[in-house]
């Protein structure tokens, strides 16, 4: 069949396209991990959030496609061990939790040893992201693990879940009270003492006599029914604190092209602001859930809270020191992280950088 000149020249030009645009679409292929399931927020987000925002913005060109394949809850890399996991390219990229790799990200558990902070969780993470702007040492930690920073996530609050009531620090003498690791440092001074545990060994601790409760934030808590056998709920409010992040494969990373690199970036900003709304939230309702079962919930007031920050040793100064002995410039992340806080308007009963 012949076409007359003009028909002609628009069916090439139409084949060519359709040609050119299937030919132009590349098919990326990447995997993201987390050691928890889906139940917990961060990966939640991430799986709801993250990857889908990084798909609409590949779609505006089209010329990019992700096939993601998803393994959470351990299927992948074990919780703790995910920053090697990615480093070496087990998964491209997952959720890392710097809480549980303190010897690969020192710097990023400041906020762990500044207690009676903010309870806002974009602020401690948005905080934490420009502290390590500032500093490029606290940075580098995730380059140095064969990482890209994408994004970061705080937990909700710590108060104190009990078996007793608690107005002021002085009702914790002679109890004993389940902080792991560093919130160990937040009740040293009051009398009690600290037992080690996990969100997974709270409850029959406090059942069984072994603690009298528990430092923990309040979706945590919720999740692990700790209100069934501490149900005394005290909002000391010892500050949101940092958990950890989106990290990507550093050379996986480079190697992709400057539209995906962009969408990633952007992407994880989006969790990030994402986790902190749907954070908020879910404290809300697991807080009147609780209530609903029989918590007996109260506000230390700032008074107490106060007295209780003063009363404490300096452990920010003394961690800044620890870490500072190995070459790292904790002191600098400290009075960053500080002034971050401050500067947002947080108030702050204890400036740890003093």
């Amino acid at each position: 069949m012949r076409f007359p000149p003009f028909k002609h020249s628009l069916l090439i030009a139409a084949l060519a396209l359709t040609a050119g645009g299937l030919h132009a679409q590349q098919v990326i292929k990447l995997t993201a991990a987390a050691g928890h399931p889906p139940v917990f927020l961060w990966v939640k987000t991430l799986d709801e959030t993250f990857i889908p925002e990084v798909d609409k913005k590949l779609a505006v060109t089209g010329k990019y496609k992700i096939e993601w394949t998803k393994a959470y809850g351990g299927t992948l890399m074990k919780l703790g061990s995910e920053s090697k996991g990615v480093a070496e390219g087990v998964a491209d990229m997952g959720i890392v939790s710097t809480l549980f790799e303190a010897s690969k990200f020192p710097l990023q558990n400041v906020s762990y040893f500044a207690p009676f902070g903010t309870d806002r969780i974009d602020l401690v993470s948005k905080t934490i992201a420009s502290t390590q702007k500032a500093v490029p040492a606290m940075a580098d930690a995730w380059t140095k693990n064969g990482l890209v920073y994408l994004g970061g996530m705080a937990l909700d609050s710590y108060h104190i879940y009990s078996k007793f009531p608690i107005t002021r620090y002085e009702d914790l003498n002679g109890k004993k009270i389940s902080a792991p690791g560093p919130a160990a440092n937040w009740i040293k001074g009051t009398g009690a003492v600290a037992v080690a545990g996990t969100l997974n060994s709270y409850y029959e601790d406090i059942k069984s006599g072994v603690s009298d409760g528990a430092a923990v934030f309040t979706t945590g808590a919720a999740a692990a029914k700790l209100y069934e056998v501490a149900p005394y709920i005290t909002k000391v409010n010892f500050g949101s604190m940092f958990a950890g992040g989106i990290a990507f494969n550093k050379s996986r990373f480079d190697s992709l092209p400057a539209e995906v690199q962009t969408a990633i970036h952007e992407a994880g900003d989006a969790w990030t602001d994402q986790y902190a709304k749907d954070q908020n939230i879910l404290v809300e309702t697991r807080m009147k859930q609780m209530i609903a079962a029989g918590a007996k919930v109260s506000d230390m007031s700032e008074a107490e809270r106060k007295r209780w920050a003063e009363m404490l040793t300096p452990v920010a100064k003394t961690w800044a020191a620890e870490v500072q002995s190995k070459g790292l410039p904790a002191g600098d992340v400290l009075n960053t992280y500080m002034a971050g806080l401050i500067s947002a308007g947080a108030k702050i009963p204890r400036d740890w950088s003093k």
